[in-house]
């Protein structure tokens, strides 16, 4: 039993003075991850922004009388007919307007009557100013019936709705609709950051989805003055010709606005990586060719197969673009050469 004990004794001092007390490195520590390197290149980074929205009439106008409760003489246009800018579109029941120009007729020919008769003294000077009075009062009549019995069009433009036929008593919905579509219009909310680069005159580009292989462009007419407290933006209108008739109102666009440019630093996009259960975004700087070391980064756009780093990389360094599943914080490298 001695024998035993004093054996397994020796055993074990044989074992704890075998190691010298060391620990013996992973495999995977001892070996470097071999990857393929490339450098942050300084650039002039174009900055375009791209916002999305509804193409829109330039003008429109219903087209009512200015009474209610008129019977529709005749409608002169369908849908679908262009109108020139105060073209007769409609004309009301001519009724009451005959009725009031026979009135006039009457009143004036009685001041024509009377105006000798002042003139040799046969009447005094309030009458004939009463006379005259009552004509200017009567053809003022006559002038607003007259602009009611025609309704012309306000606005060069498409007619786009009809809601009555020719007959039919006016009551409270428009008897036309007319849209002005050449030129158009798109009202584009923008960031309050852009504010300062967005000028009346400024061009831009303009996509349409059912057209993918056109480009429109117009240019900002108007500048909102006001910022939206909310959403922290402000309201552009551009103005899109159409002289072909191509775009429609109501149609889905995207425009494009150039804000200028600035120096950036450019990576391949393939070395932007993305922390899973985050919006962090990192890359691996290979320091001294031997170690890699992650950076969190802060991305701006993208062109082509490269992404401008705001903030983390300085134009220079190198980052590496492959077997990035495998590095780490502090893990030795091997650039891999060409």
């Amino acid at each position: 039993m001695r024998k035993i004990l004093l054996m397994m004794a020796v055993a074990a001092m044989t074992c704890g003075c075998g190691g010298g007390g060391k620990r013996t490195a992973p495999e995977s520590e001892q070996t470097a991850v071999l990857t393929r390197s490339m450098e942050a290149e300084g650039a002039t980074v174009r900055l375009t922004e791209e916002f999305t929205s509804e193409i829109e009439p330039y003008r429109e106008n219903d087209i009512t009388p200015a009474a209610s409760g008129v019977h529709i003489d005749r409608i002169l246009v369908e849908v679908g007919d262009a109108v020139r800018e105060g073209q007769l579109v409609v004309s009301l029941d001519p009724t009451q307007y005959t009725q009031q120009l026979v009135q006039l007729q009457t009143v004036e020919s009685d001041y024509n009557r009377l105006l000798p008769v002042y003139e040799a003294g046969g009447i005094s000077a309030q009458q004939i100013e009463q006379a005259k009075a009552q004509l200017d009062v009567q053809r003022e009549v006559v002038a607003n019936l007259k602009k009611n019995i025609e309704v012309r069009s306000p606005i060069a433009g498409v007619v786009t709705a009809r809601n009555y036929e020719s007959g039919d008593l006016f009551a409270q919905q428009p008897i036309l609709h007319i849209m002005q579509i050449d030129p158009l219009k798109v009202i584009v909310n923008i960031s309050e950051q852009f504010f300062p680069q967005v000028k009346v005159g400024m061009p831009v580009d303009l996509y349409v989805e059912i057209f993918p292989d056109r480009l429109f462009t117009g240019r900002v007419s108007l500048i909102y003055p006001a910022l939206d407290a909310t959403t922290r933006t402000f309201k552009v209108e551009v103005t899109v010709p159409n002289g072909e008739g191509t775009l429609r109102p109501g149609m889905y666009a995207r425009t494009t606005f150039d804000m200028g440019s600035k120096d950036g630093v450019m990576v391949p996009d393939v070395a932007v990586q993305k922390q899973v259960g985050s919006a962090e975004r990192y890359v691996y700087v290979i320091v001294g060719d031997t170690v890699a070391e992650r950076r969190s980064v802060e991305v701006g756009r993208q062109v082509g197969d490269r992404v401008d780093i705001l903030q983390g990389v300085a134009a220079g360094e190198q980052v590496a673009v492959t077997a990035l599943s495998k590095l780490y914080d502090g893990a030795r490298v091997e650039i891999k050469q060409d």
